[in-house]
């Protein structure tokens, strides 16, 4: 079961309360006036840029006719919405795009992720995450032990007590580029076989350089985040080499979830990728 996240904590507020707007026929607008907001703040409370409050929730849950155990179920999220997370800790080094992430992060129950020429984030060796993050030329030095702490941070969801269901497809050249040198790109191979030996809830999935066209997404790299709340739908994350940010259409999650499953269809099974993996870090 996933940790409890005030971020996801939030998202699922919000989208109940949107959802309830809707079916109770009011456009966004005319609701903000009838619950003491302007058009501009309330869009913000909808899209998670504003947080409520204890005071100004009350009027938006008269408005919408909501009480009893489905009251107590909204109230008890803003209390959790309120919370800080350890990402919120780091605000001063991550912007706040990145720490909504690394808070659904924290809550999903399953993650899938495509990455074509790099290991994921979650799955780095310390190392690894270093020789990364330092060849970023938009990173101070000062920054990147910083960075790398935060990086390792995260893992806790892998490692941790409450693992998250992780399914990672890759392209076979992330196992060959040597990012770090020979020796770093070694290590974060055994590191990876054996998380996927150790792991039953890890699994990593090679596409190799003989699969088709069909199988290879470019550069690119994305997150499908999923979560336990009935209701609440797949959170998608892309990244390149300029931009990392939230995919709010649903339909390009949609997208993503098809690519994923292209991908992961050309991709070896895992006991197959294990063992490619090995043999990479054989030098075979």
């Amino acid at each position: 079961m996933a940790p409890v996240s005030p971020t996801v904590a939030r998202w699922e507020l919000v989208l109940r309360l949107r959802e309830l707007r809707e079916q109770r026929g009011f456009d966004s607008a005319t609701f903000a006036k009838r619950v003491g907001f302007t058009p501009a703040n309330w869009s913000h409370v909808e899209k998670g840029r504003r947080v409520l409050t204890a005071t100004t929730i009350g009027p938006v849950l008269e408005l919408l006719e909501v009480d009893g155990e489905e009251r107590e179920e909204l109230l008890a999220l803003l209390a959790v919405s309120k919370e800080r997370g350890w990402w919120a800790k780091s605000s001063a080094l991550i912007g706040a795009e990145l720490q909504r992430y690394y808070g659904m992060e924290y809550g999903a129950e399953a993650i899938r992720s495509y990455d074509s020429l790099v290991v994921p984030g979650l799955l780095q060796t310390e190392e690894y995450a270093r020789a990364l993050i330092s060849a970023d030329v938009m990173i101070r030095p000062v920054q990147v032990e910083q960075l790398v702490g935060v990086r390792l941070r995260r893992q806790q969801r892998v490692y941790g007590e409450d693992r998250v269901e992780l399914t990672v497809v890759m392209g076979e050249a992330a196992l060959h580029q040597q990012i770090g040198g020979p020796k770093v790109l070694r290590g974060q191979l055994e590191h990876l076989a054996r998380l996927v030996e150790e792991f039953d809830t890890v699994s990593v999935r090679i596409i190799p350089f003989t699969a088709t066209a069909g199988g290879i997404l470019g550069g690119s790299s994305f997150h499908l985040l999923d979560f336990a709340p009935e209701g609440l739908p797949t959170f998608g994350w892309v990244e390149s080499a300029v931009f990392g940010g939230a995919v709010e259409d649903s339909d390009l999650v949609r997208d993503l979830s098809f690519a994923y499953v292209r991908a992961l269809d050309q991709s070896l099974g895992r006991s197959d990728s294990l063992d490619m993996i090995r043999n990479y870090a054989k030098g075979e």
